[in-house]
């Protein structure tokens, strides 16, 4: 029987399984695999592999449904346009009520896998099985064994048995009972589901600046998409400043936070020192290093922050279209 874990936020104890939920979307991605344009392979040690970018073409609809399954099924992704200065492009619309558990608990891409040599970003309900982050998840009181798990590996290098028998090990669950969503930054899918991430940048963001997320009762964003580059390296310049300089957020909170209005300016990604020229250009100026890049500076570009009941509402920083422009080499 599959079994749940528990979250505790400010309205009492919560019982899900982020893996559970998410599989229900992972299901979907099997069942239209032709129409998805993805490739499902089983490994011999009954591993379930989702090619969504390496040989497979993927879509912008997989990279959709894998936006829900990073958030462990507990938030929402659909496709609309968006029309920042003189750019009108794709984006995503990303809306979820648990925002804690959706977000840190499951979508951020806090696990790096690396086994021989194989390594990629891992993100995805699976984390919170592993619980390789055990000190985010002992602050979130959070633990999921489900007998399954699905993990989102961001690599171009599809992954082994001996990678798969790794991952699965650290879940304390079987090969079989595992699932990997392969999905390359430079893909149709890993443009969607990197944009789709605009709620989880901002909970970040908040979270290191000691912010009270079990305040936050729903998360709310709009990130344009971006155009499928050469190779990863720029891709993950161009998905990056889709949030950095494109990305709203809106927050909403249970209880009024005076303390909103004393770090709002610090929440944007324009807060940064090194805010203000294409991703990929700051990248490569430090050598491709991501230990020499602000970590301040991953956040969205707009922030609001508000409490209905009395309608207070904190807004910082501001979309950017000359950067975007220049990124996306529009």
């Amino acid at each position: 029987m599959p079994r749940t874990g528990t979250f505790c936020l400010g309205d009492g104890v919560v019982q899900h399984s982020v893996n559970e939920k998410a599989l229900e979307a992972v299901e979907e991605i099997l069942d239209k695999r032709d129409k998805l344009e993805c490739d499902i392979r089983i490994l011999e040690n009954g591993c379930t592999i989702v090619d969504a970018g390496i040989n497979a073409r993927g879509s912008d609809e997989l990279g959709r449904l894998i936006g829900e399954v990073c958030m462990g099924g507990l938030g929402s992704v659909r496709m609309t346009r968006v029309t920042i200065g003189d750019l009108d492009l794709p984006a995503v619309v990303v809306a979820t009520d648990r925002p804690v558990l959706a977000t840190l608990g499951s979508q951020y891409s806090g696990w790096t896998i690396s086994t021989g040599t194989f390594t990629a970003m891992g993100s995805g309900p699976a984390r919170a099985l592993s619980r390789a982050e055990k000190n985010l998840y002992e602050e979130m009181g959070y633990a999921d064994d489900h007998s399954s798990g699905v993990i989102i590996l961001e690599t171009r290098t599809m992954p082994t048995e001996k990678v798969t028998n790794y991952i699965a090990e650290k879940c304390g669950i079987e090969p079989p009972d595992l699932t990997c969503i392969v999905v390359p930054t430079a893909s149709l899918a890993g443009s969607v589901q990197i944009s789709a991430r605009i709620v989880e940048v901002g909970m970040h963001k908040m979270h290191e600046l000691g912010i009270d997320l079990s305040n936050i009762r729903r998360g709310y964003g709009v990130a344009p998409i971006a155009p499928v580059m050469e190779d990863d390296n720029k891709a993950m310049g161009a998905t990056n400043d889709c949030i950095l300089y494109g990305g709203r957020t809106f927050f909403f909170l249970r209880e009024e936070d005076p303390r909103i209005a004393e770090v709002i300016n610090r929440i944007p990604s324009n807060h940064s020192k090194q805010y203000g020229q294409p991703f990929y250009d700051l990248f490569k100026s430090v050598g491709f290093d991501f230990y020499e890049v602000d970590r301040m500076l991953f956040s969205p570009a707009e922030v609001t922050v508000g409490h209905i009941e009395s309608r207070t509402v904190h807004k910082a920083g501001s979309l950017n279209p000359e950067v975007l422009k220049k990124s996306l080499g529009v």
